[in-house]
Protein backbone atom coordinates (compact mmCIF):
# COMPACT_ATOMS: atom_id res chain seq x y z
CA UNK A 1 0.00 0.00 0.00
CA UNK A 2 1.28 3.27 -0.91
CA UNK A 3 1.35 6.46 1.06
CA UNK A 4 -0.75 8.35 -1.84
CA UNK A 5 -3.25 5.73 -2.18
CA UNK A 6 -6.96 6.58 -0.71
CA UNK A 7 -8.85 5.05 1.33
CA UNK A 8 -12.05 5.05 3.37
CA UNK A 9 -13.26 5.20 7.06
CA UNK A 10 -16.82 3.73 7.12
CA UNK A 11 -18.17 6.19 4.21
CA UNK A 12 -15.67 8.85 4.66
CA UNK A 13 -13.18 8.96 1.61
CA UNK A 14 -9.72 10.18 2.46
CA UNK A 15 -7.45 10.94 0.09
CA UNK A 16 -4.54 9.51 0.86
CA UNK A 17 -3.19 7.50 3.91
CA UNK A 18 -1.53 10.15 6.13
CA UNK A 19 -3.68 11.16 9.31
CA UNK A 20 -2.59 14.00 11.89
CA UNK A 21 -2.69 12.37 15.20
CA UNK A 22 -4.89 14.06 18.09
CA UNK A 23 -2.49 16.22 20.47
CA UNK A 24 -3.47 18.00 23.77
CA UNK A 25 -2.76 21.88 22.35
CA UNK A 26 -4.10 24.10 25.23
CA UNK A 27 -4.82 26.43 22.17
CA UNK A 28 -8.79 26.53 23.18
CA UNK A 29 -10.45 29.13 25.33
CA UNK A 30 -10.83 28.26 29.03
CA UNK A 31 -14.40 27.23 28.96
CA UNK A 32 -13.61 24.65 26.04
CA UNK A 33 -14.38 26.65 22.80
CA UNK A 34 -12.58 26.64 20.26
CA UNK A 35 -11.29 30.15 18.64
CA UNK A 36 -9.70 31.52 15.83
CA UNK A 37 -5.71 30.46 17.43
CA UNK A 38 -6.97 26.69 17.53
CA UNK A 39 -8.27 26.68 14.09
CA UNK A 40 -4.97 28.47 12.31
CA UNK A 41 -3.27 26.06 13.71
CA UNK A 42 -5.19 22.89 12.93
CA UNK A 43 -5.68 24.26 9.68
CA UNK A 44 -2.09 24.49 8.45
CA UNK A 45 -1.65 21.25 8.72
CA UNK A 46 -4.65 20.34 7.01
CA UNK A 47 -3.37 22.96 3.75
CA UNK A 48 0.15 20.66 4.03
CA UNK A 49 -1.22 17.57 2.60
CA UNK A 50 -3.12 15.14 5.05
CA UNK A 51 -6.09 13.78 4.38
CA UNK A 52 -7.84 13.75 8.01
CA UNK A 53 -7.21 15.66 11.21
CA UNK A 54 -8.54 13.91 14.59
CA UNK A 55 -8.79 16.91 16.95
CA UNK A 56 -6.93 16.67 20.19
CA UNK A 57 -8.81 14.99 22.65
CA UNK A 58 -12.27 17.01 23.97
CA UNK A 59 -14.17 16.70 27.05
CA UNK A 60 -17.77 15.23 27.39
CA UNK A 61 -19.13 16.94 30.47
CA UNK A 62 -17.81 20.03 32.98
CA UNK A 63 -18.34 17.62 35.86
CA UNK A 64 -15.27 15.54 36.07
CA UNK A 65 -14.08 15.02 32.46
CA UNK A 66 -11.56 17.42 31.60
CA UNK A 67 -7.93 16.50 31.65
CA UNK A 68 -6.65 19.45 30.94
CA UNK A 69 -6.59 23.08 31.16
CA UNK A 70 -8.08 25.27 28.28
CA UNK A 71 -9.22 21.85 26.70
CA UNK A 72 -11.79 21.55 23.64
CA UNK A 73 -14.95 20.54 24.60
CA UNK A 74 -17.94 19.03 22.95
CA UNK A 75 -20.60 19.75 26.32
CA UNK A 76 -21.66 22.48 25.20
CA UNK A 77 -24.10 23.83 22.12
CA UNK A 78 -23.67 27.18 22.53
CA UNK A 79 -19.81 26.11 20.98
CA UNK A 80 -21.48 24.86 17.62
CA UNK A 81 -21.28 27.87 15.44
CA UNK A 82 -17.61 28.15 16.69
CA UNK A 83 -16.97 24.66 15.86
CA UNK A 84 -18.49 24.80 12.65
CA UNK A 85 -16.09 27.74 11.53
CA UNK A 86 -13.58 24.79 12.85
CA UNK A 87 -14.89 22.22 10.35
CA UNK A 88 -15.50 24.43 7.43
CA UNK A 89 -11.96 25.50 7.46
CA UNK A 90 -10.75 22.28 7.14
CA UNK A 91 -13.00 20.82 4.62
CA UNK A 92 -11.96 23.79 2.61
CA UNK A 93 -8.18 21.88 2.22
CA UNK A 94 -9.53 19.08 1.07
CA UNK A 95 -9.24 17.46 4.53
CA UNK A 96 -11.40 15.60 6.64
CA UNK A 97 -12.01 16.04 10.66
CA UNK A 98 -12.93 13.68 13.19
CA UNK A 99 -13.20 14.83 16.75
CA UNK A 100 -11.94 12.90 19.81
CA UNK A 101 -14.53 12.04 22.76
CA UNK A 102 -12.86 11.46 26.27
CA UNK A 103 -13.77 11.20 29.82
CA UNK A 104 -10.42 11.70 31.84
CA UNK A 105 -11.87 9.25 34.32
CA UNK A 106 -9.35 8.55 37.44
CA UNK A 107 -7.02 11.17 34.88
CA UNK A 108 -9.57 14.16 35.59
CA UNK A 109 -7.78 17.43 36.03
CA UNK A 110 -8.62 18.15 39.77
CA UNK A 111 -8.38 21.86 39.29
CA UNK A 112 -10.48 22.62 36.69
CA UNK A 113 -13.36 19.71 37.56
CA UNK A 114 -16.30 20.35 39.54
CA UNK A 115 -16.30 16.54 40.99
CA UNK A 116 -12.94 14.78 42.27
CA UNK A 117 -12.19 12.52 39.61
CA UNK A 118 -13.75 9.11 39.73
CA UNK A 119 -12.52 5.91 38.05
CA UNK A 120 -13.49 1.82 37.27
CA UNK A 121 -11.94 1.07 40.66
CA UNK A 122 -10.92 3.06 43.88
CA UNK A 123 -6.85 2.47 42.99
CA UNK A 124 -3.78 4.15 43.02
CA UNK A 125 -3.53 6.67 40.15
CA UNK A 126 -0.31 8.63 40.44
CA UNK A 127 -0.77 11.18 43.32
CA UNK A 128 -4.05 10.35 43.95
CA UNK A 129 -6.93 7.57 44.15
CA UNK A 130 -9.85 8.36 42.55
CA UNK A 131 -13.66 7.56 43.43
CA UNK A 132 -15.18 4.47 42.40
CA UNK A 133 -18.25 4.92 40.01
CA UNK A 134 -21.48 3.65 40.40
CA UNK A 135 -23.19 1.58 37.76
CA UNK A 136 -25.83 4.68 37.52
CA UNK A 137 -22.89 7.10 37.01
CA UNK A 138 -21.40 4.74 34.53
CA UNK A 139 -24.89 4.89 32.61
CA UNK A 140 -24.93 8.63 32.72
CA UNK A 141 -21.63 9.07 31.22
CA UNK A 142 -22.50 6.79 28.68
CA UNK A 143 -25.45 9.34 27.68
CA UNK A 144 -23.26 12.26 28.31
CA UNK A 145 -20.69 10.89 25.50
CA UNK A 146 -24.18 10.27 23.37
CA UNK A 147 -25.02 14.27 23.72
CA UNK A 148 -21.32 15.16 22.59
CA UNK A 149 -21.98 13.11 19.42
CA UNK A 150 -25.14 14.90 18.35
CA UNK A 151 -23.22 17.88 18.49
CA UNK A 152 -20.31 16.59 17.03
CA UNK A 153 -23.12 15.76 14.19
CA UNK A 154 -24.54 19.36 14.54
CA UNK A 155 -21.07 20.84 14.29
CA UNK A 156 -20.57 19.63 10.83
CA UNK A 157 -17.88 16.43 12.25
CA UNK A 158 -17.01 13.67 9.36
CA UNK A 159 -16.65 11.59 12.65
CA UNK A 160 -15.56 10.77 16.15
CA UNK A 161 -12.83 8.88 17.85
CA UNK A 162 -13.25 7.40 21.48
CA UNK A 163 -10.29 7.86 23.50
CA UNK A 164 -9.80 4.77 24.82
CA UNK A 165 -5.90 4.94 25.50
CA UNK A 166 -3.21 6.36 27.95
CA UNK A 167 -4.73 5.89 31.03
CA UNK A 168 -8.26 7.70 30.56
CA UNK A 169 -11.92 6.52 31.45
CA UNK A 170 -12.49 4.14 28.39
CA UNK A 171 -8.65 2.75 28.81
CA UNK A 172 -9.34 2.37 32.51
CA UNK A 173 -12.31 -0.35 32.37
CA UNK A 174 -10.04 -2.00 29.80
CA UNK A 175 -7.07 -2.36 31.83
CA UNK A 176 -6.87 -4.85 34.31
CA UNK A 177 -4.60 -3.36 36.66
CA UNK A 178 -7.39 -0.32 36.85
CA UNK A 179 -10.59 -1.90 36.59
CA UNK A 180 -11.19 -4.26 39.76
CA UNK A 181 -14.95 -4.46 39.53
CA UNK A 182 -16.97 -7.64 39.84
CA UNK A 183 -20.11 -6.20 38.47
CA UNK A 184 -21.16 -6.17 34.96
CA UNK A 185 -18.08 -4.02 33.78
CA UNK A 186 -15.04 -5.88 35.30
CA UNK A 187 -13.84 -9.49 36.18
CA UNK A 188 -13.65 -10.91 32.88
CA UNK A 189 -12.35 -9.86 29.89
CA UNK A 190 -15.82 -9.37 28.39
CA UNK A 191 -17.12 -7.56 31.09
CA UNK A 192 -13.93 -5.13 30.95
CA UNK A 193 -14.57 -4.08 27.37
CA UNK A 194 -18.62 -3.74 28.16
CA UNK A 195 -18.26 0.09 28.87
CA UNK A 196 -16.36 0.28 25.98
CA UNK A 197 -18.75 -1.01 23.94
CA UNK A 198 -21.98 0.64 25.11
CA UNK A 199 -20.45 4.05 24.39
CA UNK A 200 -19.34 3.16 20.89
CA UNK A 201 -23.06 1.77 20.54
CA UNK A 202 -24.17 4.98 22.22
CA UNK A 203 -22.09 7.67 19.79
CA UNK A 204 -22.92 5.85 16.55
CA UNK A 205 -26.77 5.67 16.99
CA UNK A 206 -26.90 9.13 18.30
CA UNK A 207 -24.37 10.86 15.48
CA UNK A 208 -24.56 8.40 12.59
CA UNK A 209 -20.71 9.35 11.93
CA UNK A 210 -18.17 7.08 11.34
CA UNK A 211 -16.73 5.84 14.89
CA UNK A 212 -13.58 4.47 15.85
CA UNK A 213 -11.50 4.48 19.14
CA UNK A 214 -8.21 5.19 20.31
CA UNK A 215 -6.09 1.96 22.08
CA UNK A 216 -3.34 1.13 23.84
CA UNK A 217 -2.02 -1.25 22.68
CA UNK A 218 0.01 -2.41 25.33
CA UNK A 219 1.13 -0.68 28.57
CA UNK A 220 4.40 0.50 29.82
CA UNK A 221 3.77 -0.16 33.44
CA UNK A 222 5.40 -3.07 35.06
CA UNK A 223 1.46 -4.98 36.00
CA UNK A 224 0.22 -3.37 32.37
CA UNK A 225 -0.61 -5.68 29.43
CA UNK A 226 1.17 -6.48 26.17
CA UNK A 227 0.42 -6.45 22.72
CA UNK A 228 -1.42 -9.59 22.21
CA UNK A 229 -4.35 -7.99 24.80
CA UNK A 230 -4.37 -4.71 23.04
CA UNK A 231 -5.03 -6.65 19.35
CA UNK A 232 -7.83 -8.58 21.15
CA UNK A 233 -9.16 -5.61 22.43
CA UNK A 234 -9.18 -4.43 19.15
CA UNK A 235 -11.12 -7.26 17.71
CA UNK A 236 -13.40 -7.78 19.98
CA UNK A 237 -15.15 -4.62 19.76
CA UNK A 238 -18.16 -4.47 17.12
CA UNK A 239 -19.25 -1.47 15.62
CA UNK A 240 -16.64 0.55 14.84
CA UNK A 241 -14.98 1.80 11.39
CA UNK A 242 -11.74 1.60 12.83
CA UNK A 243 -8.88 1.04 15.84
CA UNK A 244 -6.25 3.96 16.37
CA UNK A 245 -2.94 1.79 18.31
CA UNK A 246 -1.00 4.40 20.52
CA UNK A 247 0.55 2.89 24.00
CA UNK A 248 1.16 3.37 27.26
CA UNK A 249 -0.98 3.82 30.59
CA UNK A 250 0.90 6.12 33.13
CA UNK A 251 4.53 4.79 32.70
CA UNK A 252 6.67 6.19 29.85
CA UNK A 253 7.41 6.11 26.97
CA UNK A 254 3.75 5.55 25.79
CA UNK A 255 3.17 6.97 22.14
CA UNK A 256 6.06 9.97 22.46
CA UNK A 257 8.92 8.14 22.43
CA UNK A 258 12.12 10.16 22.57
CA UNK A 259 15.42 10.49 20.27
CA UNK A 260 16.62 7.27 22.43
CA UNK A 261 14.40 4.86 20.93
CA UNK A 262 13.62 3.70 17.38
CA UNK A 263 11.28 5.25 15.04
CA UNK A 264 7.65 3.69 14.54
CA UNK A 265 7.84 2.17 17.93
CA UNK A 266 4.77 0.85 18.13
CA UNK A 267 4.09 -0.58 14.96
CA UNK A 268 7.08 -2.33 15.84
CA UNK A 269 5.29 -4.07 18.40
CA UNK A 270 2.09 -4.72 16.47
CA UNK A 271 2.32 -8.53 16.64
CA UNK A 272 0.29 -8.27 12.88
CA UNK A 273 -2.57 -6.17 11.13
CA UNK A 274 -5.45 -5.88 12.92
CA UNK A 275 -9.18 -7.61 11.96
CA UNK A 276 -10.12 -4.42 11.42
CA UNK A 277 -9.30 -0.94 9.72
CA UNK A 278 -6.38 -0.17 11.07
CA UNK A 279 -4.32 3.46 12.16
CA UNK A 280 -0.67 3.22 14.20
CA UNK A 281 1.23 6.43 15.92
CA UNK A 282 4.42 6.40 17.34
CA UNK A 283 7.69 8.07 16.40
CA UNK A 284 6.45 8.70 12.93
CA UNK A 285 9.25 10.99 11.30
CA UNK A 286 10.25 10.17 8.26
CA UNK A 287 9.51 8.56 5.20
CA UNK A 288 10.50 5.29 5.97
CA UNK A 289 8.83 5.35 9.38
CA UNK A 290 5.59 6.22 7.68
CA UNK A 291 6.15 3.08 5.21
CA UNK A 292 6.90 0.62 8.05
CA UNK A 293 3.52 1.53 9.54
CA UNK A 294 1.71 1.05 6.52
CA UNK A 295 2.95 -2.50 6.07
CA UNK A 296 0.90 -3.38 9.50
CA UNK A 297 -1.98 -0.74 9.11
CA UNK A 298 -4.32 0.61 7.14
CA UNK A 299 -3.07 4.48 7.83
CA UNK A 300 -0.51 6.18 9.53
CA UNK A 301 -0.98 8.55 12.23
CA UNK A 302 1.28 11.69 12.59
CA UNK A 303 2.18 13.47 15.91
CA UNK A 304 5.15 15.85 16.68
CA UNK A 305 6.38 15.57 12.83
CA UNK A 306 3.34 17.70 11.78
CA UNK A 307 4.11 20.37 14.55
CA UNK A 308 7.67 20.27 13.18
CA UNK A 309 6.90 21.08 9.89
CA UNK A 310 2.55 21.40 8.98
CA UNK A 311 3.92 20.02 5.80
CA UNK A 312 5.13 16.72 6.82
CA UNK A 313 2.71 14.86 4.54
CA UNK A 314 3.19 16.46 1.07
CA UNK A 315 6.90 16.89 2.18
CA UNK A 316 6.95 13.19 2.10
CA UNK A 317 5.13 12.63 -0.61
CA UNK A 318 6.86 14.92 -2.99
CA UNK A 319 10.31 14.22 -2.03
CA UNK A 320 10.54 18.08 -0.28
CA UNK A 321 13.10 18.99 2.52
CA UNK A 322 11.38 19.12 5.77
CA UNK A 323 11.67 20.34 9.40
CA UNK A 324 12.17 17.24 11.30
CA UNK A 325 11.22 16.19 14.48
CA UNK A 326 14.08 15.27 16.33
CA UNK A 327 11.85 13.46 18.82
CA UNK A 328 13.48 15.95 22.01
CA UNK A 329 9.98 15.84 24.01
CA UNK A 330 11.15 19.52 25.19
CA UNK A 331 8.29 22.11 23.76
CA UNK A 332 5.81 19.66 22.52
CA UNK A 333 5.77 17.76 26.32
CA UNK A 334 5.11 21.18 28.39
CA UNK A 335 1.19 20.56 28.27
CA UNK A 336 0.43 21.34 31.56
CA UNK A 337 0.32 24.96 31.70
CA UNK A 338 1.93 25.13 28.00
CA UNK A 339 0.24 25.97 25.06
CA UNK A 340 1.94 23.94 22.24
CA UNK A 341 4.98 24.68 20.89
CA UNK A 342 7.85 22.97 19.15
CA UNK A 343 11.29 23.23 19.26
CA UNK A 344 12.54 23.17 16.05
CA UNK A 345 9.54 25.16 14.45
CA UNK A 346 9.38 28.46 16.50
CA UNK A 347 5.63 29.00 14.25
CA UNK A 348 3.67 26.16 16.06
CA UNK A 349 1.04 27.06 18.25
CA UNK A 350 1.62 30.66 17.02
CA UNK A 351 0.10 31.04 13.43
CA UNK A 352 -2.83 33.60 14.45
CA UNK A 353 0.06 35.87 15.08
CA UNK A 354 3.26 35.61 13.13
CA UNK A 355 4.02 38.70 11.10
CA UNK A 356 5.84 37.82 8.07
CA UNK A 357 8.85 38.99 7.09
CA UNK A 358 9.01 41.77 4.71
CA UNK A 359 10.01 40.95 0.93
CA UNK A 360 13.09 42.87 0.26
CA UNK A 361 15.80 43.17 -2.15
CA UNK A 362 19.52 42.94 -2.07
CA UNK A 363 22.53 41.36 -0.12
CA UNK A 364 23.09 40.15 3.36
CA UNK A 365 26.28 38.50 4.94
CA UNK A 366 25.58 36.28 8.47
CA UNK A 367 28.17 35.38 10.33
CA UNK A 368 28.14 32.15 12.54
CA UNK A 369 26.45 28.80 10.97
CA UNK A 370 25.21 28.10 14.88
CA UNK A 371 21.57 27.70 14.98
CA UNK A 372 20.87 31.27 14.99
CA UNK A 373 23.00 32.08 12.04
CA UNK A 374 21.17 29.25 9.70
CA UNK A 375 17.92 30.09 10.43
CA UNK A 376 18.58 34.26 10.06
CA UNK A 377 20.30 33.38 6.73
CA UNK A 378 17.06 30.73 5.78
CA UNK A 379 15.06 33.94 6.65
CA UNK A 380 17.04 36.00 4.69
CA UNK A 381 16.63 33.81 1.68
CA UNK A 382 13.04 33.26 1.71
CA UNK A 383 12.67 37.24 2.01
CA UNK A 384 14.26 37.98 -1.09
CA UNK A 385 17.72 38.73 0.21
CA UNK A 386 21.00 37.07 -1.36
CA UNK A 387 22.64 35.79 1.76
CA UNK A 388 25.88 34.61 2.18
CA UNK A 389 26.81 32.80 6.06
CA UNK A 390 30.32 32.71 6.73
CA UNK A 391 31.49 30.37 9.37
CA UNK A 392 34.87 29.57 11.39
CA UNK A 393 34.49 25.96 11.48
CA UNK A 394 34.45 23.24 9.07
CA UNK A 395 30.80 22.56 9.65
CA UNK A 396 27.42 24.42 9.85
CA UNK A 397 26.49 23.49 13.54
CA UNK A 398 27.92 25.13 15.73
CA UNK A 399 27.39 24.24 19.46
CA UNK A 400 25.40 21.15 18.29
CA UNK A 401 28.60 19.47 17.01
CA UNK A 402 30.23 19.63 20.60
CA UNK A 403 27.38 17.11 21.64
CA UNK A 404 28.75 14.02 22.99
CA UNK A 405 25.80 11.77 23.49
CA UNK A 406 25.45 9.94 20.38
CA UNK A 407 21.14 9.53 20.27
CA UNK A 408 21.44 13.55 20.24
CA UNK A 409 23.91 14.18 17.63
CA UNK A 410 21.81 11.72 15.41
CA UNK A 411 18.69 13.61 16.11
CA UNK A 412 20.66 17.20 15.42
CA UNK A 413 22.25 15.53 12.54
CA UNK A 414 18.58 15.50 10.87
CA UNK A 415 18.05 19.18 11.77
CA UNK A 416 21.51 20.12 10.14
CA UNK A 417 20.85 17.84 7.11
CA UNK A 418 17.54 20.31 6.87
CA UNK A 419 19.52 23.16 7.18
CA UNK A 420 21.62 22.34 4.44
CA UNK A 421 19.08 21.06 1.91
CA UNK A 422 17.03 24.31 2.38
CA UNK A 423 19.90 26.64 1.77
CA UNK A 424 21.22 25.04 -1.10
CA UNK A 425 17.43 25.11 -2.22
CA UNK A 426 17.19 29.02 -2.00
CA UNK A 427 20.79 29.55 -3.30
CA UNK A 428 22.60 30.49 0.04
CA UNK A 429 26.24 31.11 -0.11
CA UNK A 430 28.17 28.77 2.53
CA UNK A 431 31.61 29.74 3.21
CA UNK A 432 32.94 27.30 5.88
CA UNK A 433 36.03 27.58 7.64
CA UNK A 434 36.31 31.22 6.95
CA UNK A 435 36.24 34.19 9.32
CA UNK A 436 34.96 37.50 8.45
CA UNK A 437 34.96 40.66 10.40
CA UNK A 438 33.23 43.40 8.12
CA UNK A 439 29.83 44.66 8.42
CA UNK A 440 27.32 42.19 8.61
CA UNK A 441 24.61 39.83 10.74
CA UNK A 442 26.59 38.49 13.36
CA UNK A 443 24.71 35.69 14.79
CA UNK A 444 26.43 34.15 17.58
CA UNK A 445 25.33 32.48 20.86
CA UNK A 446 23.21 34.75 23.01
CA UNK A 447 23.92 32.62 25.62
CA UNK A 448 27.11 30.32 26.03
CA UNK A 449 27.36 28.02 29.39
CA UNK A 450 30.27 27.37 31.37
CA UNK A 451 31.82 24.30 30.71
CA UNK A 452 32.00 21.77 33.07
CA UNK A 453 36.00 20.83 34.21
CA UNK A 454 36.84 17.34 35.76
CA UNK A 455 37.87 16.82 39.14
CA UNK A 456 38.20 14.00 41.73
CA UNK A 457 34.64 14.27 42.58
CA UNK A 458 32.24 16.64 40.98
CA UNK A 459 29.26 17.60 42.52
CA UNK A 460 26.93 18.99 39.62
CA UNK A 461 23.39 20.54 40.15
CA UNK A 462 22.51 22.00 36.88
CA UNK A 463 18.98 21.73 34.19
CA UNK A 464 21.02 22.68 31.34
CA UNK A 465 20.85 20.31 28.42
CA UNK A 466 24.62 21.01 27.83
CA UNK A 467 25.95 19.90 31.42
CA UNK A 468 23.97 16.91 31.22
CA UNK A 469 25.92 15.94 28.21
CA UNK A 470 29.00 16.77 29.51
CA UNK A 471 28.25 15.03 32.86
CA UNK A 472 28.34 11.87 30.08
CA UNK A 473 31.58 12.21 29.17
CA UNK A 474 32.97 13.25 32.11
CA UNK A 475 32.16 10.32 34.14
CA UNK A 476 34.70 8.69 31.95
CA UNK A 477 37.61 10.97 34.06
CA UNK A 478 36.07 11.34 37.31
CA UNK A 479 33.88 10.09 39.55
CA UNK A 480 30.53 12.65 39.21
CA UNK A 481 27.69 13.48 41.36
CA UNK A 482 24.71 14.29 39.98
CA UNK A 483 21.51 16.00 41.99
CA UNK A 484 17.79 14.69 41.44
CA UNK A 485 16.19 17.93 40.61
CA UNK A 486 19.15 18.27 37.69
CA UNK A 487 16.34 16.41 35.76
CA UNK A 488 13.63 17.89 36.00
CA UNK A 489 13.75 19.88 33.03
CA UNK A 490 13.55 16.91 31.05
CA UNK A 491 10.38 14.98 29.70
CA UNK A 492 9.76 12.01 31.85
CA UNK A 493 10.77 9.48 29.11
CA UNK A 494 13.92 11.01 28.58
CA UNK A 495 14.58 11.45 32.33
CA UNK A 496 13.93 7.92 32.85
CA UNK A 497 16.39 6.88 30.11
CA UNK A 498 18.91 9.59 30.60
CA UNK A 499 19.30 8.19 34.46
CA UNK A 500 20.20 4.76 33.25
CA UNK A 501 22.55 5.58 30.47
CA UNK A 502 24.24 7.99 33.00
CA UNK A 503 23.97 5.61 36.30
CA UNK A 504 25.84 2.74 33.52
CA UNK A 505 28.63 5.18 33.21
CA UNK A 506 29.23 5.72 36.48
CA UNK A 507 27.13 8.77 37.71
CA UNK A 508 25.66 8.93 40.83
CA UNK A 509 22.39 10.65 41.51
CA UNK A 510 22.13 12.45 45.12
CA UNK A 511 19.31 14.59 46.86
CA UNK A 512 19.26 18.22 46.41
CA UNK A 513 20.21 18.57 50.07
CA UNK A 514 22.78 15.86 50.26
CA UNK A 515 25.45 18.36 49.93
CA UNK A 516 27.41 21.44 48.30
CA UNK A 517 27.57 21.51 44.45
CA UNK A 518 30.71 22.46 42.32
CA UNK A 519 28.32 23.88 39.51
CA UNK A 520 24.59 25.14 40.87
CA UNK A 521 22.39 26.63 37.56
CA UNK A 522 18.86 26.15 37.37
CA UNK A 523 17.36 28.33 34.50
CA UNK A 524 13.63 28.11 33.69
CA UNK A 525 13.66 29.23 30.48
CA UNK A 526 17.20 28.40 28.92
CA UNK A 527 19.05 29.17 25.69
CA UNK A 528 18.29 25.98 23.47
CA UNK A 529 17.58 24.96 19.97
CA UNK A 530 14.31 27.02 19.75
CA UNK A 531 15.59 30.25 22.00
CA UNK A 532 18.27 30.34 19.08
CA UNK A 533 15.96 30.05 15.99
CA UNK A 534 13.60 32.54 17.41
CA UNK A 535 16.68 34.77 18.25
CA UNK A 536 17.84 34.04 14.52
CA UNK A 537 14.58 35.39 13.47
CA UNK A 538 14.14 37.95 15.63
CA UNK A 539 18.07 39.31 14.44
CA UNK A 540 16.84 39.64 11.01
CA UNK A 541 13.99 41.13 11.62
CA UNK A 542 15.79 44.10 12.90
CA UNK A 543 18.61 43.92 11.13
CA UNK A 544 15.81 44.57 7.88
CA UNK A 545 14.14 47.21 9.88
CA UNK A 546 16.85 49.42 10.57
CA UNK A 547 17.54 49.41 6.71
CA UNK A 548 14.62 49.44 5.43
CA UNK A 549 15.28 52.61 3.77
CA UNK A 550 18.27 51.95 2.68
CA UNK A 551 19.13 50.09 -0.70
CA UNK A 552 20.61 46.97 -0.02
Amino acid sequence: MRLTEPGYIGDVYLKNRLVMAPMISNLCNPDGSTNEQHIRYLEERAKGGVSLIITEYSYVDNINARGSRNQMSLSNTDFIPKLRRLTERIHAHDCSIFVQLVHAGGKALDETNERYPSAPSSVQYPGHTPMELSVREIEDIVERFAKAASTARRSNFDGIELHGAHGYLIHEFLSPALNKREDRYGGSFENRIRFAQEVIDAVRNTSGLATGIRLSLYEDDEDGYGPDYGLKIAESLKNIDYVHFSAGRFAPPGSSMPFYGQSAHIAAKLPRKAKVTTMVVGSVVDLNSAEAVLKKADFVSIARALLADPTFAESIIHGYPFRPCIRCNQACRDNSFGEVRCTVNPETGLESVQIPMQKVEGEIVIVGAGVKGLEAALQAARSGLKATLYEQREQIGGQLLDYYDEYKKKAFSALLDYYRSALRHHNVDIRLGERYSGEALYCLPDREYEHLKPKDELYVDSNIFQHHDEVLRLAEECTVFMSDRSLRSLDRTRESVFRKMAESKGVRFVPFEWNSFDVSIHERLQYDIRAAMVSGREALRRYIDERRRWKF
